[in-house]
């Protein structure tokens, strides 16, 4: 499916003003719309004049919907062109010089949204050529992505606490797996039947839809065919469970597994990786703490697995 870009903005905008965030007033969910709540990010952004030491920086927050990744001949992984993305030089007006100058505008995220876009860079106008091109390099990105090198001395205070849970429990599995190798124990289909799992809430109590670890899996993938932004063929890939993704053609449905989605990053006319969505990574909770665990009220429950 063709799908114009212009329609895209269109659509966002209307999701915008009619989908309003889940807040405990009227007053915030009229103030952060539900696409800013659980789609948007914040970046805390630093302007500093090139050709002026006199100037004084300028710090502000810059919010956003996606998260860039800018492709050049150096690119190769996801996480590069995205850091590379937070860093450009702009010309603007200085009051200090009263003309135009070079400014060095630095960003770091300061609000990392539950479910993170992350766009590549692919197309370009050529000037002598008069087309919008295609960049087919290929370029990798990660089932699971750790967004902490991209945010701000601020924010990687604030999930700290959430990552060293994590990091608990990644090493109470290997005592598990240990203990299991040690003292072999005999299957009891009774005992092996799974109980309801519990997840600690992704998101900061006072922040509903953000992402309170960095941590995030991959749960959706847009490609592009084609060598030319006004022509070509779109397709979906979405994740329905672990190492089971549809592949949503137009009207052909088919089933997938990660290493297919894997090889959409790029390098030939093959499908190629346009924009990627992932979702927050879910704690399970030791049983231990599933009675204590604070959920606030205004919190919707995780996301279950989509079904067919």
């Amino acid at each position: 499916a063709v799908v114009s870009t212009q329609s895209g903005h269109y659509g966002r905008g209307m999701m915008n003003e009619y989908l309003p965030g889940e807040g405990s007033t009227s007053t915030e969910s009229v103030r952060k719309s539900f696409i800013e709540q659980y789609f948007g990010g914040e970046n805390k952004t630093v302007l500093k004049c090139g050709e002026s030491s006199d100037e004084p920086e300028t710090v502000s927050i810059e919010k956003w919907t996606q998260l860039r990744c800018h492709i050049n001949t150096d690119v190769r992984y996801m996480q590069l062109g995205l850091t590379m993305g937070l860093k450009e030089n702009i010309e603007k007006h200085s009051q200090t010089l009263d003309r135009n100058a070079v400014y060095e505008k630095t960003s770091l995220v300061n609000r990392l949204p539950g479910y993170l876009t992350i766009n590549f860079i692919r197309f370009f106008y050529k000037e002598r050529e008069n087309i919008n091109a295609k960049i087919l390099k290929d370029i990798k990105f990660p089932l699971s992505y750790d967004a902490f090198e991209l945010c701000s001395d601020e924010l990687k205070n604030k999930l700290k606490p959430m990552r060293d849970r994590f990091e608990e429990l990644r090493q109470r599995n290997i005592e598990k797996e240990l203990s299991a190798k040690d003292i072999p124990m005999k299957k009891d289909k009774n005992k092996e039947e799974k109980k309801d799992v519990k997840y600690a809430s992704s998101s900061f109590d006072d922040d509903i839809g953000s992402n309170n670890s960095g941590y995030y899996e991959l749960q959706a993938v847009l490609t592009h065919q084609g060598r030319s932004s006004s022509s070509g063929h779109y397709v979906a890939w979405v994740k329905q469970r672990p190492d089971h993704w549809i592949k949503c053609d137009d009207d052909r449905i088919s089933y997938v597994k990660d290493e297919d989605i894997l090889k959409l990053s790029g390098g030939g006319d093959w499908h190629v990786a346009y924009t990627l969505l992932y979702g927050p990574r879910k704690l399970e909770l030791p049983e231990s703490e599933e009675d204590t665990e604070k959920t606030p009220a205004a919190v919707p429950t995780e996301p279950q697995e989509m079904q067919l």
